[in-house]
């Protein structure tokens, strides 16, 4: 198996591990034929982001231990899916995204000067 690839080119490095994030619950934002949501943008979740989700229907800041979720706080990095981070975008409320941790596949849904423009540390 190759190693995935980020959106600079280079390997794809982890996401988050405290809390475990990803689709396939690695740390790693990979993606694959059932990963529907695209779960391949790292990013460090926002007070401001996670209320947004929530008004969506997403709420990612409850635990759900049924599920071993334990809910994400502002400042915790996690694989966000790629329609979501843009949805955010557009309505200003996207948080910042780890370059070296975002799959390419995030590159169908937005643009690589987009993720740039709201990189952290990359």
């Amino acid at each position: 198996m190759t190693q995935a690839r980020n959106v600079l080119g280079g390997e794809l490095e982890t996401c988050c591990t405290s809390p475990m994030t990803g689709f396939y619950r690695d740390g790693v934002c990979r993606t694959g034929a059932g990963d529907m949501g695209a779960h391949v943008v790292c990013a460090q979740v926002t007070r401001e982001f996670l209320e947004f989700s929530k008004s969506r229907g997403n709420d990612l800041s409850t635990p759900v231990p049924a599920f071993d979720f334990p809910g994400l706080k502002p400042g915790d990095c996690w694989c966000l899916c790629a329609p979501r981070w843009k949805e955010a975008l557009d309505a200003g409320v996207a948080p910042p995204v780890v370059l070296s941790a975002t799959h390419p596949a995030a590159l169908e849904y937005v643009s690589f000067d987009e993720l740039k423009q709201h990189a952290l540390n990359n």
